[in-house]
C-alpha cells in the first residue's frame, strides 16, 4: 500500500510513522516522512520537506513533531530531536537540533530568529535590507568631508577677499549630488545618492 501512495502521489510515508489528526501535505512533491517520525495534529507539511534519520540502528532516529506547526517546502528535520508546539521552519532550513515552542526557525543549519513573537536577535537576519553597506558609508563621509572643505575654503575666500571662489563653489553645489537644496532652494533635479549606490551607476 506505501509503494503504491507513492507512486501515486509521490509522497513516501513510511507505514511505521506515527502521524496525528488532521495533517496536510500541500503539493506533497518529494516528501519523505521516516518511519519513527512522529507528527501531531494541525501540521502542514509542503513539498520537498524530509523528516529524515541520523541513524541505521533500529531506535528512535527520526524528529517529532507537536501540534499547530508549518514546515516549509525544502526543509529538512533531521535526528532524534523534537520540534515543539505552534512552530514554523523556514523554507530550505536544516534542523538538526530541538526547537522550543512557538519558535520560527531558518537557516542552515536552523536558528531560532523568532520565540513567542519577539525577535531572538536585536537585528533580523531576514531584514536584508538593513545589510551593512560599506560603499554608500565610504560615499557619505567622502561627501561631509568635502562640504566641511568647501566651507572652510568659502571662509578663506572672504578673509582675503577673493569673491570668484564663492563663484565657482556655487556653480558646482554639492546638494545637488545629495537630493538637497541650497540656502533653502530646492534644486530643480534633485538626485538621491542612494539611487547610483543601489543600482543606477553614477
Amino acid at each position: 500500500m506505501g509503494y503504491k501512495c507513492r507512486w501515486a502521489t509521490n509522497v513516501e510515508i513510511h507505514p511505521g510513522a506515527k502521524i496525528g489528526k488532521r495533517v496536510f501535505i500541500d503539493h506533497g512533491g518529494a516528501v519523505v516522512i521516516g518511519e519513527t517520525s512522529e507528527i501531531g495534529n494541525d501540521v502542514v507539511i509542503y513539498q520537498g520537506v524530509t523528516l529524515g534519520g541520523t541513524s541505521t540502528k533500529r531506535v528512535k532516529r527520526h524528529p517529532t513533531l507537536g501540534n499547530n506547526i508549518v514546515v516549509g517546502c525544502g526543509a529538512k528535520i533531521l535526528g532524534n530531536i523534537k520540534i515543539g508546539d505552534n512552530c514554523q521552519i523556514g523554507a530550505n532550513s536544516v534542523v538538526i537540533k530541538d526547537v522550543p515552542p512557538s519558535s520560527t526557525v531558518v537557516g542552515i543549519p536552523a536558528r531560532i530568529v523568532l520565540h513567542e513573537g519577539r525577535k531572538v536577535h536585536e537585528r533580523d537576519p531576514l531584514n536584508h535590507n538593513l545589510m551593512p553597506d560599506p560603499e554608500a558609508d565610504v560615499i557619505r563621509i567622502l561627501v561631509n568631508k568635502l562640504k566641511e572643505l568647501e566651507e572652510a575654503i568659502r571662509i578663506l575666500s572672504r578673509e582675503t577677499n577673493a569673491k570668484e571662489v564663492d563663484k565657482v563653489l556655487d556653480k558646482y553645489p554639492l546638494p545637488m549630488f545629495l537630493g538637497g537644496d541650497i540656502n533653502g532652494a530646492k534644486l530643480d533635479t534633485p538626485i538621491n545618492i542612494d539611487e547610483y549606490i543601489h543600482g543606477l551607476g553614477i
